[in-house]
This record gives structure tokens, sequence and C-alpha cells, in this order.
């Protein structure tokens, strides 16, 4: 319903008698008869009508006119607006696989102005191309056409046609997307966790995922044969008793009506754990220094430093591993300081022996020359006397 008012007064304020009269057009110039307008207020400073039941051909000029002295008019242009109908979504395929590209259409109808068209795939917004077309009742069609390519992340994700118009407020359809791809595959370890070792048992579990569903699962070995007593159980593959002739890439293949893919386990067996006991050292170090001249004899006294020492042992032993090496060490060098000492002061000694002599008529002698001559042959009947010189 479209409400339509105009006032008209006269110089001094008050409301003239009046003749009014509404045209749709200049050209038609008729007075409003249709029953569809109603009086809704008749006053001295107003005169308001309404019109119900509002369609295209009420769109037009409407003139208010005063038969005053002299006349005057109003005017009021009407436009009407003309919502548009459901838009209409549709897609080129109902199904569509990964890495193709699909098309959706939107069309929106009857609308009057042109209505906008948005698209948004989840909670982004995309951008498509649109065409307007004017209508013999002088309405607008609108359509839209969005293209992209599709992946397997887009798989039931909903596409949607937003329709902005002046007359209507948050008008949408959409449309969810179905998107094949080939599987997904992955490969889980039962068992063991961990270094795989010989004699052990070992359980893969092959994952495959796909739309549609992988028909077909298969686990063989690259480049060579599974092993003949290998158990497969569906998507399960079971090999027990390991050993190095088993290393090798074994590989898992999924397959459905798009295409094929696999994963790949690498087996590498190692040596299997053996328990041996743990090997104790002890050394033990005896160091001794003795020096004896004729006169003087002086010992040192023995030093014995014993350690042991666990191959296998955390930090702790290996501190006191250390601890043992470095007191041996010390007593080494501590006996080796001693043993300078003593030949040193054994070699710094002076050993020397002389003669004192009491020469007969030494003292009758006229000079020393004399009394050396006086002398000679005299050393053996003399006395000898040593004496050490320290």
């Amino acid at each position: 319903m479209k409400q339509v008012s105009n006032m008209a007064n006269t110089s001094n304020g008050s409301l003239a008698t009046l003749l009014i009269l509404f045209t749709i057009s200049a050209a038609i110039n008729t007075a409003l008869k249709d029953a569809r307008f109603q009086l809704v207020n008749f006053s001295d400073n107003e005169l308001r009508v309404s019109l119900s039941n509002v369609s295209l051909s009420d769109e037009g000029r409407y003139v208010c006119q005063l038969y005053s002295d002299p006349p005057q008019e109003a005017y009021a242009n009407i436009t009407v607006l003309v919502p548009p109908g459901n838009p209409i979504i549709e897609s080129r395929e109902d199904i569509v696989r990964e890495g193709n590209e699909t098309e959706i259409t939107c069309t929106s109808m009857g609308s009057k102005p042109a209505a906008t068209i948005r698209w948004m795939k989840g909670d982004k917004e995309l951008q498509g191309k649109s065409k307007v077309e004017a209508t013999y009742d002088r309405m607008f069609t609108v359509t839209s056409w969005l293209r992209f390519t599709v992946m397997r992340e887009d798989d039931g994700v909903p596409v949607v046609c937003i329709v902005d118009h002046p007359a209507v407020k948050d008008f949408q359809t959409q449309k969810y997307l179905e998107v094949q791809y080939k599987p997904e595959v992955t490969i889980k370890v039962g068992f063991p966790q961990g270094l795989i070792r010989e004699g052990e048992n070992l359980e893969l579990t092959c994952q495959a995922k796909g739309k549609p569903q992988p028909h077909q699962v298969n686990w063989v070995r690259v480049d060579d044969d599974v092993p003949s007593h290998a158990v497969i159980t569906g998507s399960d593959l079971y090999i027990e008793n390991l050993n190095k002739s088993y290393n090798g890439t074994y590989r898992c293949v999924a397959s459905n009506s798009v295409g094929e893919t696999y994963a790949d386990y690498i087996l590498y067996v190692r040596d299997a754990l053996t328990t041996t006991p743990k090997p104790t050292t002890t050394t033990t170090t005896t160091i001794s220094a003795t020096t004896s001249p004729p006169d003087i004899t002086q010992d040192a006294a023995p030093s014995t430093e014993a350690a042991a020492h666990d191959s296998q042992a955390g930090p702790e032993a290996q501190r006191l591993d250390h601890a043992v090496i470095g007191g041996v060490v010390a007593v080494v060098v501590f006996a080796m300081l001693c043993l300078l000492i003593v030949l040193g002061r054994y070699f710094a000694r002076h050993k020397g022996t002389y003669f004192t002599h009491e020469a007969k008529g030494a003292d009758d002698a006229a000079d020393a020359d004399t009394a050396i001559i006086n002398a000679e042959g005299g050393h053996n009947n003399s006395d000898e006397k040593k004496e050490y010189y320290i």
C-alpha cells in the first residue's frame, strides 16, 4: 500500500475551497475515481488519501491542484517497487570430480528495478558474471553464472546465491556440492612401537578414505614378493618372527571409480637384543722408590690405588671412574717427585780424600822448596785421613 499526501495553504493560512484532482499523467488527465483510493484525513490543513493493492500501473506522477486566486499545484512522483520471485539455482552437473570445473547458475525474475546477485561458497565470497534483461512489462530478469574448480575439501560445502533488492532483504537460495575424489591412504602401525628387531611380530593397518569409498585395498612389496607366511586380512598386514630378509618397502594400494592412490611403509629390521653381564675392571697400581748410597739409605713408602669401572654404568659411575683415575695419577706424580728429590740429594753429595803430612826436618828447611824436597817419600808414612763434605 502506497500513501500519498499533499497540502495546499492560502496566503492567510486558512484552507480555501478546493477542487482536488489527482491525475496519473498529464496525458490522461483524469480524476481519481478508483475504488482503491480512500480518504484518510480531511482537515483545515491536510487532505490525505491512501491507495491499496498497488500495481505497476499505479506508477507515475500525481498532482494536487488548488483552485484559488492564483491557482496552486503540488506534485508527487510514485515509483512502484516489484520484488523478485524466488531465485532459481541450477548446476551443470550434480556430481563433480575433484580437479574439474563446475558451473552454477542463479536466476532472479520479475523484479523492478533489476536485482543484484552475489555468491558465497562456505564463508568465502566468489565473483560471478551477471546478465540483466528487460521484459515487456517493464520488469527485469537477472542471471548470474559462477565457475570454479572443485577440490575434495568442497564436498558438502554450500554454494549460496544471494539476491539484493530494495524491496526485500536476505533473499537467497543454496546448493550443496557433491565432489568425488580418489582415496586418501595412510598406514598405521599396530605393533611393535619404536625400533623393530629380529624375532618380533609386525602388524600394519591400511586406512583409505575416498568418495565413493574404495572398493579394493591391496598390499604389495615393492621390487619383491610379500613373505609367504604373511597374513593379509582386508586392510591389515601381519608378519610374525621378523628377520632382516623381510626388509623393504611395503605398499598399500586403494582404488575407487575416480582413481588409485597408495602409501608406502619402509621396514627395517635390526639385530635382536642380547643380555650380557656387565664387565668390571679393577686396576691396582704400586709405586716404590729406593736409593741406597754406601752409608745413606732412604725408602719411599709404597702407595696402592684400586678402582672399579662398569662399562654399563650411568653418569654417577662415570664420575667415580674419573675420580679414581685422577687419584692414581696424583699418586704417580707424587712418587716421581719424591724419587727426584732423593736422587738430587744423592748426586749433590761431594766425596773427597786428602792427606796431611808432618815431614821430618821440614821445620829446618830454609824455604818452601827445601821443605817439599825434604817431604818427598813422607806420604807413605803419614796417617791417612778421610773427610766427607756435604
